[in-house]
């Protein structure tokens, strides 16, 4: 029987990396997982609050411990994967400091869950207000890291060291718009518009005043209106211009999921069919992307709590305006299922196990 693979997730007292620590935790091809946290989140080591009943493969059905960070632990434990569930500047940090080290030449791989390693282009990396102290280290990071969305790049993922999962967001858009831009029907300068909805795990666990329940309950408002992280993203990955697109972010009073309502309008008019056959093709063999008939749209309660992304279309009269509906669970096709889907590609592994 083959060994199983070693696994740690840095971060997993937030909502993604529980998320994460749980799928590992009864993934038929990993061991348990190491959990760990930086020193500065807590003073003991020992099972995380907030986090019950992860398990070492169904073997076990009390807390894992989530131990302190450090690399000489990850040495010692022989992790061989790491996935990192930490804020943007702490993993732009670490995955220079274990480029410098040379644990990366001696086969540690990371799939990187934050927005550390997504973009290639400066301007768009600017949002995050990275410092690097070794700036050449970082440099040759960015070109080497592969964006993590398998639908679009399985033939880079399995052999690359550093995968930079997607954002949520950036995965809804991104998995609605990629087949009608592959195929040139779009009129991009006519404008692409998308109107996205998420739930509140979204902002992360670290609560705010926008998160709090008073101004979260029985509302619904838009925010970082021109100026999203993940725009960048979405720009890149589909070869956009920032004229080319509009995204407006919403915070819905739900716990999970996303629903991005996509507007376009086509080159040339079209039928309903063309469009089906268009998604149909693209994704052909994808396991986890869903395409709705048309007219038939997704709902947030169709995915959430699956790997799924669902997509469906409305297409007007005229053959020429066309929306998509894009839906999928932020924590899981935007997270730490798309992560895990990752980590199959990389080893390998059929894209559904685990996440079944």
């Amino acid at each position: 029987m083959a060994a199983k693979l070693k696994t740690a997730v840095l971060g997993a007292t937030g909502y993604s990396g529980f998320e994460l620590a749980r799928l590992l935790g009864r993934h038929p091809r990993t061991e348990a997982p190491l959990l760990l946290r930086r020193s500065a989140e807590r003073e003991n080591d020992g099972p995380a609050a907030g986090l019950p009943h992860i398990s070492g493969n169904g073997s076990t059905t009390g807390n894992l411990p989530v131990q302190s960070f450090s690399w000489s632990a990850l040495e010692q434990q022989g992790v061989e994967l790491l996935f990192l569930a930490s804020p943007h500047a702490v993993s732009r940090e670490l995955v220079t400091e274990a480029m410098t080290r040379g644990m990366m030449n001696r086969g540690l791989r990371i799939v990187d869950l934050s927005g550390a390693w997504r973009l290639k282009q400066e301007q768009h990396r600017a949002v995050y207000g990275f410092k690097d102290a070794n700036a050449q280290t970082a440099a040759e990071l960015t070109d080497r890291a592969v964006y993590g969305l398998p639908e679009l790049n399985a033939g880079q993922i399995p052999s690359a060291a550093l995968v930079a999962n997607p954002g949520c967001y950036a995965t809804s858009i991104i998995l609605a718009l990629a087949p009608l831009l592959s195929a040139g029907i779009v009129d991009c300068e006519r404008g692409i518009i998308s109107d996205s909805k998420s739930g509140v795990s979204g902002a992360g666990k670290e609560p705010t005043a926008r998160t709090h329940f008073v101004s979260v309950a029985d509302n619904f408002s838009a925010y970082s209106v021109f100026g999203h992280r993940h725009t960048g993203e979405i720009l890149e990955q589909l070869e956009l211009s920032s004229s080319q697109l509009i995204f407006t972010p919403h915070l819905l009073p739900i716990p999970r999921g996303i629903l991005s309502t996509i507007y376009v309008y086509l080159k040339r008019e079209m039928t309903a069919d063309e469009i089906q056959a268009c998604f149909h093709d693209f994704y052909k063999g994808k396991r986890w992307v869903r395409i709705f008939p048309a007219l038939s749209l997704p709902e947030i309660q169709f995915s959430v709590h699956t790997n799924y992304c669902d997509l469906g279309f409305c297409l007007a009269r005229d053959g020429r305006r066309l929306v998509v509906v894009s839906c999928l669970d932020n924590l899981l096709k935007g997270a730490a299922g798309q992560a895990v889907q990752n980590m199959n590609l990389m080893y390998g592994w059929d894209e559904a196990e685990g996440l079944q």
